[in-house]
């Protein structure tokens, strides 16, 4: 037995099930499935109970059923009440501890279900004033699971958990994205040296670099919020395989009009439950859209790092905020340790994105029985995720500061700066100077004025840092 997070007395109760007899702790809302799985499955120490989001989902998709089931006249008006507050306190938060399974399980989530119903169930006796077991009042697999299959009741739940963790990952990356529109306003005079393959290219603003960064997590924002909507299409009243069996007719109209109304989310039920009962794309769809922000958000690290390097000998265009000693060896060496640790980040979100494909190309027939590594999978990214967007801003993005000097130095001497010539002097006579610039050291500017192409006036306004970082004509001097 894993350590509870509720108190025990020592006193027991028994239960029994296909397989024999347990004693189950008394305090206990969860009976022998959920203890089975506790005794079979200690894999990852990622618990249900440490994530409210999935045991709200939970709660939604049994509070759907019992009230579908009970206006299809299957169920006492006593029961259904006492299992509709049951859900409600599940959707409230409470009880969590009580959801001690690991996330990892086999039998495609069987185990979660059962906790749920288990707890569920014994919560409406308590309720009723009845004692946890007594389950000829409440039941947790003929009341609470009523026409209900782990192949519908789990992933509908699992689902709305991925959408209730999502919002925390699309608050934090809205708050990142506004960091980098600060720092864009804030950089928008400074002028630096755009690079292409390391190599300097063409002159541009800093503010511009940190823009086009806000400009791509803010696309990655849509792509994750869409990918999100995809997951509200759901399967309730597919029951086993998706033929219904078990449930009445209506039923899962029904459910599907309850899941609206309890989530206030725009749930919709699956045209083909056959089909959507053994597929799952839409959480594919929504890793592929956390691994694709995870590649453009380490991207950006990496141009931080970059950006930052030095103190002496690197770029050092950006001080990015000191935040501890860098080296056990190395007296006054600081890392940067923020962009460091959320690039690491972003490598287990991709390679998470590999695991939830395996997952999910691993469905045969009319089932997909890996979901519960594919949703530990989707749980760790959007975790990891959203407090690397929170790290990101508030321990480095927030602290950067511009060298705005260095920055104009590298602009000054660069060959790069000869690209703005071309419309005016030609390619070749461009070519030539930028390859006499690197044989003598001099600079293009020097050279420009030596070669009689242009005069020192029409060359100022042309090589104006204002002039070379945007679409600008400059008319020549007769």
């Amino acid at each position: 037995m894993v350590n509870l997070k509720f108190p025990v007395s020592g006193r027991t109760r028994t239960e029994h099930d296909l397989l024999g007899y347990k004693e189950v702790p008394e305090e206990a809302l969860f009976g022998i499935q959920t203890l089975r799985c506790l005794e079979n499955f200690d894999i990852s120490n990622y618990h249900l109970s440490d994530y409210p989001e999935f045991i709200k989902g939970f709660g939604i998709v049994k509070m759907a059923a019992i009230k579908a089931n009970h206006k299809l006249g299957l169920v006492s008006d006593e029961v259904k009440d006492a299992i509709v507050e049951a859900c409600q306190e599940l959707i409230d938060g409470k009880h969590c501890e009580h959801f001690p399974i690991d996330m990892i399980q086999g039998g495609a989530g069987t185990s979660a279900n059962m906790n749920a119903n288990e707890v569920i169930a014994n919560r409406a006796l308590e309720i009723l004033g009845k004692q946890h077991g007594e389950y000829t009042v409440v039941h947790p697999n003929d009341h609470v699971n009523m026409a209900q299959s782990t192949n519908d009741a789990y992933p509908v739940a699992m689902h709305l958990g991925i959408y209730f963790l999502n919002e925390r990952v699309l608050k934090t990356l809205d708050t990142l994205i506004k960091s980098f529109e600060e720092k864009k306003r804030s950089f928008a005079n400074i002028i630096k040296m755009g690079r292409t393959q390391l190599q300097d290219a063409v002159p541009m603003t800093l503010g511009q670099s940190f823009g086009a960064f806000a400009d791509a997590m803010r696309h990655e924002y849509a792509r994750i919020k869409k990918a999100a909507d995809e997951l509200l299409i759901h399967n309730m009243g597919a029951t086993a395989i998706g033929t219904g069996i078990t449930a009445e007719p209506g039923y899962a109209e029904y459910c599907d009009e309850f899941i609206r109304e309890i989530s206030g989310l725009n749930m919709k039920l699956a045209r083909n439950l056959v089909e959507a009962t053994h597929d799952t794309s839409s959480m594919v769809a929504y890793s592929s859209a956390l691994k694709s922000c995870a590649i453009r958000l380490s991207k950006i690290c990496n141009d931080l790092r970059l950006m930052g390097s030095g103190p002496r000998t690197g770029l050092q265009e950006i001080n990015l905020p000191p935040k501890q000693p860098g080296s056990s060896i190395m007296p006054g060496k600081v890392n940067p340790v923020i962009p460091e640790v959320v690039n690491q980040v972003c490598f287990k979100v991709i390679g998470n994105d590999m695991t939830v494909t395996m997952a999910a190309e691993a469905a045969q027939l009319e089932l997909n029985v890996m979901e519960p590594v594919l949703i530990e999978s989707l749980v760790e990214s959007a975790t990891w995720l959203s407090r690397a967007f929170d790290t990101l801003r508030i321990e480095c993005i927030e602290g950067i500061t511009a060298n705005k000097a260095r920055c104009e130095e590298m602009v000054k001497h660069s060959i790069g700066i000869i690209t703005a010539l071309k419309p005016y002097i030609g390619y070749q006579n461009c070519s030539d100077l930028a390859k006499k610039a690197l044989e003598t050291g001099g600079s293009v500017y020097d050279l420009v004025l030596e070669s009689g192409l242009l005069t020192k006036k029409d060359l100022d306004i042309i090589l104006n840092p204002k002039n070379m970082v945007k679409p600008t004509v400059v008319e020549l001097s007769k």
